[in-house]
């Protein structure tokens, strides 16, 4: 069954808190998004582990280079999982993967911008990153795009990785992702930027896991 990642972008590291608080029944993986980690550090995730123990935390540090030494600053700090950017150096996704084994955690690979679906994606499997993230961006869904076909065709080439879709999915949109079958549901405005962020959230996990 799917599971739903709850990205925490924009949004106050007390607020988030409150709401991870009302929300916690209907989310599976809390996300340290970018900017998140941008405003409070590494103390975003122990915070967030300290609240929520038994629910998986992942950094979206959005690993770049010194790929042992920041994925190990992450799993320190109480991260399940940590995202490398599949643009990058091979060693560096290789890295961080040896990071995750030596810690217990794991790997998503974030495909943001990669040329080549299929070729990027069986090499991350090789380097064994165990999630592969199809991911378009904010600037990327400012002019249209979305996540929707890069998810079908990464389908297809997958063999051993999880996969995970991120960007722009929202209640209303969420069954056309659904119907090609991700392993991970991200959602980041699609409950942050609701009215009722606590409605969206459940709307959506039920979506996911049927009537759970």
């Amino acid at each position: 069954m799917p599971k739903l990642q709850l990205a925490l972008d924009a949004i106050g590291l007390e607020d988030a808190l409150t709401l991870l608080g009302r929300i916690r029944d209907h989310v599976d993986i809390i996300e340290i998004g970018t900017p998140f980690l941008m405003e409070y550090g590494l103390e975003a995730i122990r915070r967030v582990k300290a609240a929520l123990p038994r629910h998986e935390v992942l950094c979206d540090g959005k690993i770049m280079d010194a790929g042992d030494y920041e994925a190990r600053q992450m799993f320190a700090a109480g991260a399940d999982y940590v995202t490398v950017l599949a643009v990058t150096d091979e060693q560096t996704v290789a890295a961080c993967v040896k990071a995750a084994r030596e810690h217990g955690g794991k790997v998503m690979a974030d495909m943001i911008c990669a040329n080549g679906l299929a070729g990027t994606a069986r090499r991350m499997e090789a380097l064994g990153a165990d999630v592969v993230a199809v991911h378009t961006g904010v600037d990327q869904q400012a002019v249209g795009r979305t996540p929707l076909q890069d998810l079908a065709e990464l389908k297809q080439c997958v063999r051993q990785a999880q996969v995970a879709v991120a960007g722009g999915i929202r209640a209303d949109t969420v069954e056309a992702y659904l119907r090609l079958a991700p392993d991970i549901v991200i959602v980041g405005g699609g409950i942050l930027s609701q009215p009722d962020r606590v409605s969206a959230a459940e709307t959506l996990y039920r979506a996911i896991h049927g009537n759970a």
